[in-house]
């Protein structure tokens, strides 16, 4: 990370697998009711519009975090 800017890359599926692997935190930025629907084995759903640091406190800083949105993002 760059002071508080987190680094933003786009990944293709073998980088996703290999960041699971070691312990990365999948959050899915879906509304609550397409999460309810639908969302990936172990994600944790933070809705875009909410994405604010009051809501992403609950995630270990410790850990890297994985973001997925369906729309693409």
């Amino acid at each position: 990370m760059s002071g508080d800017r987190p680094t933003i890359t786009a990944i293709d599926y073998p980088a996703l697998r290999r960041l699971l692997d070691q312990d990365a935190q999948l959050v899915e930025v879906l509304p609550a009711g397409e999460y309810d629907e639908m969302h990936l084995p172990g994600a944790v759903n933070i809705p875009l519009k909410i994405l604010v640091a009051t809501t992403t406190a609950r995630l270990d800083p410790q850990r890297p975090v994985v973001v997925y949105c369906w729309d693409g993002l």
